[in-house]
């Protein structure tokens, strides 16, 4: 049941999309763009490489990621006042306030709000839906879980799927999936970095089987003989039609490719691992973190990632970590990626990405503004999207950078309703 503030802010998030902006431009893709609770509809012409903004609507705490349904008419969006820990610093705010909102999308990409929203008991740090579109799955990072939400006929949010006792989560989930089959769901958990009075915490890619929104243990990855000490994966990403999965390692600075058995298990080990970096003298802190292949099946990209700072004349400002997005040729026998392109970022701390579904153009979204010396002066890089065409080589051509205000949060997730 909706109370009257829940019914209050539904209509005014139906209000941010105005009419002339649902009328016109319907040709331009819909491209959503989150600053702390604020989710922007852009309209994105893929041949100009170009955005325009069509309207904002407000969720009731900051957007953490977004996920639509197979059918392309709804969004679901996973939201919180909880703060991610900085790097090296351990855990963040855990916040007091964490949704699951549902979106019908119109067929100019406005979102209108669809069903009651869900609490959740902890702040969610990925979603995404089963092929089926039947299951709304969510990841937490602490304590490391993920909870399973049956999806009405019409989308709309149901309730949460129990589930059996004894299911291994590992440490620090950061990404939750269904395999192409959808008979097993993949949690990517990348543990954490040893601290000055922590230990390490082991990460490791699990394996669930599915079924009927129920999930059990099937596997738990690592590298041989590590029990996943020293490895940090954090996002994955299948190959559109070869049976391989790409990983992006965050605390290793890798990409590893597993195999994708007919079964929806993975290969018990990496079968290619290779570095993200070209000089790891560029590296200061940071790590990959989102990583997609190309629609084509022909590529895969993973950014590079870093914002660290060091104190100049009073400031922080940054210390030269590397930013940019890696790009990989992928083997088409047998699934080997060579990087083939670091592209500069023209910004930090590039969280999220997408790919339009013709495969011609990725926007990139940094998520902070950051201070950069520039010998005795300093200067400051905005946050914001740095758009790229995409070569017939797979190879990034930078077109602009279209600036973000962050006063309202990060810039923490970018996507289109076709990102699977």
């Amino acid at each position: 049941m909706l109370d009257r503030r829940d019914f209050a802010g539904l209509l005014a998030a139906t209000a941010a999309f105005p009419e002339g902006a649902r009328a016109q431009d319907s040709a331009l893709v819909p491209f959503y763009d989150s600053t702390g609770p604020d989710l922007t509809l852009h309209g994105l012409d893929v041949g100009r490489g170009s955005l325009t903004p069509r309207g904002t609507i407000k969720l009731p705490s900051n957007v953490q990621y977004c996920w639509p349904h197979p059918a392309r008419k709804i969004l679901y969006v996973a939201s919180s006042n909880g703060l991610p820990g900085a790097p090296g610093a351990g855990a963040g705010a855990p916040g007091n306030n964490h949704f699951l909102s549902a979106f019908r999308v119109g067929a100019d990409g406005a979102l209108t709000p669809l069903g009651a929203r869900r609490t959740l008991a902890v702040r969610p740090i990925h979603l995404s839906i089963d092929h089926g579109g039947n299951f709304a799955l969510v990841a937490y990072n602490m304590p490391s879980h993920v909870t399973v939400h049956r999806l009405g006929p019409d989308g709309t949010i149901g309730d949460e799927v129990p589930q059996s006792t004894g299911l291994d989560f590992g440490i620090y989930a950061h990404q939750v999936r269904a395999t192409p089959s959808n008979r097993t769901v993949t949690l990517v958990t990348r543990g954490n970095n040893a601290l000055p009075n922590q230990p390490e915490d082991p990460g490791a890619i699990k394996v669930f089987g599915f079924s009927d929104g129920r999930l059990s243990n099937l596997q738990s990855l690592t590298p041989a003989g590590s029990k996943g000490y020293g490895f940090g994966p954090r996002h994955l990403d299948f190959h559109p039609n070869l049976p391989f999965v790409y990983v992006s390692l965050e605390r290793n600075n890798r990409l590893d490719v597993y195999g994708l058995n007919p079964d929806g298990s993975l290969s018990t080990q990496a079968l290619f691992k290779k570095d993200t970096l070209t000089d790891i003298r560029k590296f200061r802190g940071g790590g990959p973190s989102a990583i997609h292949v190309h629609p084509n099946g022909r590529f895969v990209y993973v950014p590079n990632r870093g914002s660290g700072t060091v104190d100049f004349n009073g400031q922080k400002v940054s210390n030269g970590g590397y930013n940019s997005v890696a790009v990989f040729a992928i083997d088409q026998k047998t699934g080997e990626p060579s990087l083939i392109q670091e592209a500069e970022a023209h910004g930090f701390e590039l969280r999220t990405f997408t790919i339009d579904p013709g495969g011609k153009l990725l926007i990139a979204a940094s998520q902070q503004p950051m201070l950069v010396r520039e010998g005795d002066k300093i200067t400051t890089v905005s946050a914001g999207l740095s758009i790229y065409r995409i070569g017939a080589d797979g190879k990034l051509n930078f077109l602009r950078k279209q600036d973000v205000d962050t006063s309202a949060g990060t810039n923490f997730w970018c996507g289109l309703l076709t990102m699977t």
